[in-house]
């Protein structure tokens, strides 16, 4: 959850930095653009305090022998399932916010419109696990990965 919660916060960071400057150099706006900041400011917090635990409750994952299986969404939500006979590519990326938590996410691959599947913030040793099982039980799957 606190890959979640520092991604918010990150995102929240940038628009009021941005804000500050413009605050802080010219003076004509700071009539409006303080209240303005201010409202923002509570809007970013009261959204990084809520939005990533219900993030964290409703992802949820689960690769098989027959195929990968995703859920995200909390008000939409969505069931994604890559059948392994289909899966072109599986990666394990880490970015440095992931890398500073230890955390990675698998990218399983598919011809699908709807793009891939993915299984977000796993613990850097599971997620390296399931993309080479993913991967050797791929290359023993029938079918035509596409």
């Amino acid at each position: 959850m606190l890959w979640w919660t520092l991604r918010e916060v990150i995102g929240a960071v940038v628009p009021l930095a941005a804000g500050l400057v413009v605050f802080a150099f010219v003076e004509s706006s700071r009539s409006w653009l303080g209240p303005l900041l201010i409202a923002l400011a509570i809007i970013d917090v009261v959204h990084a305090a809520v939005v990533p635990s219900l993030r964290y409750r409703v992802h949820r994952w689960e690769a098989t022998d027959d195929a990968v299986y995703a859920l995200s969404g909390w008000l939409v939500r969505e069931w994604r399932v890559a059948p392994l006979s289909r899966i072109q590519t599986v990666d394990a990326t880490r970015g440095p916010l992931q890398r500073l938590l230890g955390l990675a996410t698998v990218t399983v691959t598919t011809a699908s419109a709807s793009g891939p599947v993915e299984l977000v913030a796993l613990p850097d040793a599971e997620a390296t696990e399931v993309a080479a099982r993913l991967t050797a039980i791929v290359g023993r799957t029938a079918g035509d990965a596409t």
